[in-house]
């Protein structure tokens, strides 16, 4: 098994696990302010964005750093990997629940792990291809901006549905 590989399956286990420990963080620690940063401090779709963005964008780091000599496409694959993600969670939760008409525990849960499997996917078919290198300035601003707006939000919610918890 090359490289690339062994980091990116040890990517997937390190975010599922990661993403778990973010749901539950923000109440263990007691509803500490700045781990809510970083971790789900309600049951919104928004706040549930975070397992996936944050335990990613970590992993890179350590990814990139790793690997960049002999990829080097792989900081703009991060990037792409990280910003599918988390879009995922919406689209999914919303497609599924709006047919359904109402979510299920399971889905959600499997919400969490599709988008962390295909994360991770096109962070690896990205890194070989090297199709979105010449975009990793737009996409590293677009993860920063995203990065921003989970902490800004936080605890200053937009009036929209998306930061609103659904109804269980």
């Amino acid at each position: 098994m090359d490289k690339l590989k062994r980091y990116t399956i040890a990517g997937i286990i390190f975010t599922i696990i990661a993403g778990t420990f973010l749901h539950f963080s923000f109440a263990f620690t007691e509803n500490n302010k700045i781990v809510g940063f970083i971790s789900a401090v309600n049951e919104s779709t928004w706040e549930h964005m975070k397992l996936v963005f944050f335990p990613i964008l970590l992993y890179s780091c350590f990814m990139n750093n790793k690997l960049k000599n002999e990829y080097p496409c792989i900081t703009a694959s991060l990037f792409s990997g990280i910003l599918l993600g988390t879009l995922l969670i919406p689209i999914i939760f919303y497609t599924y629940s709006g047919i359904l008409g109402f979510n299920l525990l399971v889905l959600d849960i499997g919400t969490f792990i599709i988008s962390v499997l295909t994360s991770f996917y096109v962070i690896y078919k990205l890194t070989i291809s090297c199709r979105v290198n010449k975009f990793q300035i737009l996409l590293g601003l677009l993860v920063l901006s995203l990065a921003v707006c989970f902490i800004a939000f936080t605890y200053n919610p937009p009036a929209v549905g998306i930061f609103i918890a659904p109804n269980l």
